[in-house]
């Protein structure tokens, strides 16, 4: 009875009263048996019922249960729709593949889609250190392909030129050609090897490296103005607002989407039902991509708890594996 309601509740929007539920479920039960078991699902949560009305609606637990025993996605409907034939994917251009993948995203759900760049790699080919006062450093690091960057990093000693070069000359010559996570984890392995400095030193320059890589990058969003189209944000401008400013906030949103990096296939995240999406009617349908087998970003819908979750699976699975065949084929 609970997938009739959120089903019911998702198609039109409105509340979902006794008489209703009987007739959808296409149960053959009495509207004051009906009446009985939601009382037992608001119970346990899963409904509620809202002071302007006598039905009910899906709770973030009702939602969360529903999407994760309840809900079906049928297997010939992943294949490729008609509206994906003309994607735009140029195999030269990266970032044209991520802006229309956010396009499409947006397009086909009519909510909001978002795409997080494929991370860059934090290989580094070589490393220095220049003194630019008495405790604090230039670091430059230097990527397998020549790109720069510099990061100034405070110390809680005085480096003398002597152990700045001491200090790079190591990292060039044990690290060179390695992500800098694998260097900030061997570096804590090795620390009673090195003297107390130069180790903190190190591990300082190489914490600053791998913040300067993940500050590159960036997320692609398209499709906001769908949001006003919404009833469930349109009629509360203040909730439309805290929207608007999370697409404000993108170094927020990329916390959103590096959870969902962190496990394969789609993941539907519920607004109120935790720390991970914080605002109440809302829900992040997301999957990663790869390139050549290798997890580099996510993509995703955020829309309202109200979404149609089996057409949001469908349209999320589908670009992501088209982004990641684009990207590979591109390499």
């Amino acid at each position: 009875m609970l997938r009739a309601l959120v089903e019911r509740y998702i198609a039109d929007g409105q509340p979902v009263g006794s008489r209703t539920l009987s007739k959808a479920a296409g149960l053959d039960l009495s509207p004051a048996t009906v009446r009985n078991v939601m009382s037992d699902l608001e119970e346990l949560g899963l409904i509620a019922s809202p002071h302007t009305s006598a039905g009910r609606v899906p709770t973030p637990k009702g939602y969360r249960l529903f999407v994760d025993t309840m809900l079906t996605v049928r297997r010939e409907a992943l294949e490729l729709p008609p509206e994906l034939n003309g994607l735009p994917i140029e195999l030269d251009q990266p970032q044209k593949i991520i802006s229309s993948a956010a396009h499409l995203l947006s397009s086909l759900s009519h909510f909001v889609g978002v795409v997080m760049a494929p991370r860059r790699s934090s290989v580094f080919r070589h490393i220095e250190f220049l003194a630019l006062s008495e405790q604090r450093v230039l670091v430059i690091i230097v990527s397998p392909d020549g790109d720069v960057q510099n990061r100034v990093v405070h110390t809680s000693v005085r480096y003398t030129t002597g152990q700045l070069i001491e200090a790079a000359n190591y990292l060039n010559a044990h690290y060179a050609g390695l992500e800098l996570d694998v260097v900030r984890e061997r570096l804590k392995s090795e620390v009673d090897s090195l003297r107390g400095e130069i180790s903190s030193l190190m591990q300082t320059a190489v914490d600053a490296g791998v913040q300067a890589m993940a500050s590159k990058e960036e997320v692609v969003i398209s499709g906001e103005r769908n949001l006003l189209s919404v009833t469930d944000f349109s009629n509360d401008l203040g909730n439309l607002r805290r929207m608007f400013d999370l697409f404000e906030q993108k170094a927020q949103l990329m916390r959103l989407l590096e959870v969902s990096s962190e496990a394969e296939g789609v993941r539907i995240f519920i607004g109120g039902e935790g720390k991970v999406v914080p605002y109440q009617d809302l829900s992040i349908v997301s999957a990663p991509y790869e390139v050549d087998g290798k997890i580099v970003g996510t993509l995703g819908v955020i829309g309202p708890q109200r979404m149609p979750y089996d057409r949001m699976i469908q349209i999320v699975d589908i670009t992501s594996k088209l982004v990641s065949n684009a990207l590979s084929q591109g390499k």
